[in-house]
């Protein structure tokens, strides 16, 4: 730990000038860890919602309620506060994020019915929707006052493949505590509350790269100025990431349940090891394409994303638990690809002052594809089977991937 050197122009105050904080380059690892973190503890129900299930008896219906209450609290959050960043401050709004995951895990702690699972899951929806779009944004000025030569793709590929690394760890972490240690809806809220205590403390340190206005700017909720000729470019980005993140949503909520109920796999580990896949090779296909021209990843994000959502329909209809894992990753994989070229774009769109305000849009989208698409499967579970249910939603996300990775080409 060190004093900032001199002002810069992204230095905030000249109480932050004096205060003690870490350097803009370890402030980006910083952040990244925290980033990790949080997006971790938001899919660590993932495997455990079986538990519950078995526990409290409800429906299968009842799970996607669950689950979408968390992707409502991100909405309401993008849409309401994901901005603010852009004049209250990078970090403030990441440490407003965190203190907010750590009252999810209390709640999960302490009130873990079904009333309260919606109402933990709601609140740390609603952590998350300020972190992606301030972490995204912090990450890359950080970088950029560390390291000014170096280029926007590092930071873009760091804060990508933290958001979906995160996302496949919980899943992973919370198997592995669900198959090995006891109290398994206890204890990983228990350890998450500490690990998230320590990153606040940490976060708390980290330079702020946002110089905030004196006079506070009025009040408003979410919304996008672009130029009329960005706005296509801005809605092929946004339909990538609605698509991407349905993709998310179902390995997220109701993957456990295929896995018992149409596979017969009775492991919890395998419940958490199915959706880490899917996350890993998002995160994985970002770091192996990252040298590769945007136009030959997209490309490659449309045949993968194809080909893994009608492996995905082959595999829950022929009952084949390799060819349900396989679509997992080879969809997930292209979704991190799509997803990654979403935000290049989006993010290319808007001029720095912005950039916080634009992120925030292409994350409400995104978001949105995590909560309705799951919601109207919900829904459609009550009249109809799971498995032809699951075939139509592929058909569905596999059309809407394939048109926005074709936009985006052609932007």
């Amino acid at each position: 730990m060190s004093i900032d050197a001199p002002a810069s122009p992204t230095t905030r105050t000249p109480h932050s000038r004096r205060a003690w904080r870490l350097r803009h380059g370890a402030g980006f690892w910083v952040i990244t860890a925290a980033f990790l973190a949080v997006m971790a503890f938001s899919t660590i129900p993932t495997p455990l919602y079986a538990l519950y299930q078995q526990r409290d008896g409800f429906p299968t219906w009842v799970i996607t309620v669950v689950f979408a209450a968390y992707a409502v609290g991100v909405i309401a959050s993008l849409f309401l506060i994901g901005h603010l960043s852009d004049w209250a401050g990078r970090r403030r709004m990441v440490l407003v994020a965190i203190l907010l995951e750590i009252v999810a895990a209390a709640l999960f702690l302490v009130w873990n019915d079904v009333s309260g699972l919606l109402v933990a899951r709601l609140i740390s929806g609603v952590g998350v929707g300020p972190l992606t779009a301030s972490a995204t944004a912090h990450l890359s000025e950080l970088r950029s006052v560390a390291r000014p030569d170096e280029g926007p793709r590092l930071a873009g590929t760091v804060s990508t493949v933290v958001n979906t690394g995160g996302l496949a760890l919980g899943p992973l972490i919370g198997g592995l505590f669900a198959q090995f240690l006891p109290a398994p809806l206890l204890l990983p809220y228990a350890v998450f509350l500490v690990v998230l205590a320590v990153a606040a403390v940490a976060v708390a340190l980290v330079p702020e790269t946002v110089e905030r206005a004196e006079e506070r700017p009025p009040y408003r909720p979410q919304r996008i100025s672009l130029p009329a000729e960005s706005r296509g470019a801005f809605s092929a980005a946004a339909i990538a990431a609605f698509a991407g993140f349905a993709v998310f949503g179902l390995f997220t909520s109701l993957a456990p349940s295929v896995l018992s109920g149409t596979l017969h796999v009775a492991s919890h580990l395998v419940a958490g090891a199915v959706p880490f896949s899917v996350f890993a090779a998002s995160a994985v296909s970002q770091i192996v394409f990252a040298p590769v021209r945007t136009r030959t990843q997209l490309t490659v994000a449309i045949a993968l994303v194809a080909l893994g959502l009608a492996e995905l329909a082959v595999g829950v209809l022929g009952g084949s638990l390799p060819a349900f894992v396989t679509a997992g990753v080879v969809a997930g994989a292209g979704v991190g690809l799509l997803f990654r070229a979403a935000i290049l774009v989006a993010g290319s769109l808007a001029a720095p002052e912005r950039r916080g305000e634009v992120l925030a849009a292409v994350f409400l989208v995104a978001y949105i594809g995590l909560a309705l698409p799951v919601l109207l499967v919900g829904v459609a579970l009550i009249l109809w089977p799971l498995v032809p249910v699951l075939v139509g939603f592929v058909a569905i996300v596999a059309a809407l991937s394939v048109v926005a990775g074709l936009r985006m080409l052609r932007t």
